[in-house]
Order: C-alpha cells, then structure tokens, then sequence
C-alpha cells in the first residue's frame, strides 16, 4: 500500500500547490493541505512540488505462509446430482495447474444422496473428492452451502478455489470469498498458475478493451469463476487413483433463514451454449425481417440463430441469443457471422469455437482476424447462394 503524507511545516504558500494535481485530489481546509480520494497515486505533487513537502510512504501489507496452503479445488455445480458440464471443465483446468505447481486436485460435492455422483469425478483425474451429504444440503440455500464450503478450505487449505460462472455459482462464490477476505475475480476468460503458486486471473476490462490480469499474493485462498465453455473437459483417466471422503455435516452448519416450499421444474431448454452450430446475426442486417435468411441457414444446417448486442438491444433477438461478454459463451463445431464486425467484447464470447466462417462486406472488418473461413461481400448475396448450394448438396 502507498500513501502521500504533507509535511505541513515545509509549507510556504499551501493555496499554490492546489494546481499541482490535475486529478483535484489535494484541497485545502483550515489553512492545511491535505489529500481526498480523488488521488491516483501519480507522484506528480512528489515531482513538482516543492521539495520535501509531499513524501511518497509504501507500507508492505502483512503476507500469507503460503506453503500452508496447497491444492486446486473445484466446487461441484450439479442439480440433483446431475452435475453441470463447467464443472468438468474446470477439473481439466485444475488439473493444468496443479501440474505446474505439483499440488493435487480437490473436488467439493455438497448436497444430499449425491455420494454415487460424487465417485463418477474420480475417473476425471481428481485427487480427491469431498462430500458434504445431508438431507438439509438437499435444496441450494446461499446459507448452508456456503457454510460447508467455508468448513472445507478451513479444513483443506486449497491455494486456488475454482466456481463455474453459473447462477449458483455466482451465488455462492462471492460469499464464501467475503468470509476469506481474499477477493475474487470474476468471469475469467484465462487462467494461469507462477511457480510460488500465485493465480494469474485474467479477464476483460473496461468494456472488453483491455485484458486484465489479477492476482492476489498476499491472500489464501485465490478465488477466481468462469464461464460455461471457456476451457475444455478433460478425458477420462484409465484406473483412477483417487479417494472419496465424507465430511461431517454439523448441525451449525445448516442454520438457514430460508427455507424452501416448493421447487417447480421449468421445461428444459437448449440454449444457445450446447449447440454444434450457429448461425450470428449482426448489425450487417438492415431490418428484423431479415433475419428469417439467416434462420433458414441455421435450420439447413441444424443450429441455431444468434445475435450480437446491438441486434439484442434492438429487440430483434432474445437476450438468451446474445453472444459476448454481457451475453453467453460459446464453442460450437461451427459458427457463421454474418454481418459481424466482430467487436472484442463479441470475440470473447466466441474466440474457441472450432470454426469460425466470417461474412462481411469490409475486407478490414476485426471478425476476419479471427476467422479460418473469410467471405467479403454482401450477407444478402452470399447467404443465399450457401442455402442454394446447400440445396443441391442434399
């Protein structure tokens, strides 16, 4: 931590040091000098101030053991047992790390008769599984699973905590992070692992313009979430050699303020995420009604249509359809922009597709840096001839 500390007695004329800060950071009160919050420790006072008056002072903050810490431990997100495809993802992450850093790879399961479920993640290279199985873990409550969650890295000591970007996820990860006071990073779209065990968390910034890269070397554990489809599930292993391990679940544990009726089933829906193609409109479109050209390609190629943002805030699509860093990530066999300038934020959201087709009237359009397949022209014309020629291959 660093702080701007004003020796007042080698102040002559406090009034003319005002215009030193661009950022309007130092005001004067009762005749002294002193520094608001508007200061972005730019030194600039400390370089043209007069000297001496304004000192620069680095404190170092108190740091962690972090040999006591060890271990990438994913949490399990699953439903009744039936456990979400993030978290699968993140095991093959997890173990990508722990490679690097030689420590194991832990699983956390908690809910109720989830013991079976809970063995299957063996088979994916997991070290070891922890299961919290109880009857009152039966229903997600933030309460009770984030109690179990705080009892396991008390218990374990994991260095990286690893959440899917899922409902729950983004629920129950914060909340266990407070308890920590250890931070956590958000949505991220890359991770990486230095040798002294410190997570490099990155993810975008300001809108998507800049890769931000986050780490937290004074705090255990490191949390850090990230989306459906950003990193890819492992294989299974031949003769896994991994242990199962039930946890006791005490009674304090389960001390909720909810308490749940009922729970109602919605009709499943397949989303935009686990489609194998997809077809992306973008502001290349020049009305709503055009979109019917593009879902004719998505369904002769049995996909699904998509949207940019923009077409999004439009209202022409559902924001369910919405591709980027403020809508869903993406890794299809195929995807087709058409009409896609192709924006960071966009790319984001599809940069791991295994095919990327580009179709776009500007040759210098940013969507062609990313594609295999670059088509330049108009949408209104080559849209049809690949439904055309569609047509005479089937």
């Amino acid at each position: 931590m660093a702080s701007i500390v004003i020796h007042h007695e080698k102040v002559a004329d406090a009034g003319a040091l005002l215009v030193l800060c661009p950022f309007g950071a130092l005001e004067l009160s009762g005749g002294k000098l002193s520094v608001n919050a508007a200061c972005k420790m730019c030194r600039l006072c400390v370089k043209k101030g007069p000297p001496g008056v304004f000192e620069l002072v680095e404190t170092v903050a108190a740091g962690v053991d972090k040999d006591a810490w060890r271990g990438v431990a994913v949490y399990v997100d699953h439903a009744d047992g039936v456990v979400h495809n993030v978290t699968l993802e993140l095991i093959g992450k997890a173990r990508e790390l722990a490679a690097q850093i030689k420590h194991p790879v832990y699983c956390l399961m908690a809910g109720s008769d989830v013991l079976a479920k809970a063995k299957t993640l063996l088979d994916y290279g997991v070290d070891e599984v922890f299961v919290y199985d109880d009857p009152g873990l039966r229903h997600f409550r933030a309460e009770p699973y984030a109690a179990v969650f705080a009892d396991f890295i008390n218990h374990v000591k994991p260095s990286i905590v690893l959440v899917g970007g899922t409902p729950v996820g983004r629920s129950l990860a914060p909340r266990v992070a407070a308890r920590f006071r250890s931070g956590l990073t958000a949505d991220c779209t890359s991770l990486e692992v230095k040798d002294n065990t410190d997570l490099i968390q990155i993810r975008p910034a300001f809108g998507g313009n800049i890769m931000a890269k986050i780490h937290t070397p004074r705090h255990r554990p490191q949390f850090a979430t990230a989306r459906y489809k950003i990193f890819s599930a492992p294989e299974k292993v031949g003769n896994p050699g991994g242990k199962l391990t039930r946890m006791p679940v005490a009674p304090g544990l389960l001390a909720s303020g909810i308490e749940v009726l009922e729970v109602k089933p919605k009709a499943k829906e397949i989303g935009i995420e686990e489609a194998e193609v997809i077809v992306v409109a973008g502001r290349g479109l020049k009305k709503p009604e055009d979109l019917g050209l593009l879902r004719q390609l998505a369904d002769r190629l049995g996909g699904q249509l998509a949207g940019t943002r923009s077409l999004i805030e439009a209202g022409w699509l559902d924001a369910k359809r919405q591709i980027g860093l403020s809508g869903r990530t993406v890794k299809p066999k195929l995807i087709i922009a058409a009409g896609v300038s192709g924006a960071i934020q966009f790319v984001a959201g599809m940069k791991s597709s295994e095919y990327i087709v580009a179709i776009n009237s500007d040759p210098k359009a940013p969507i062609f840096k990313n594609a295999h397949v670059g088509l330049v022209g108009d949408l209104y014309e080559i849209v049809p001839e690949l439904l055309r020629q569609l047509d005479d291959k089937k």
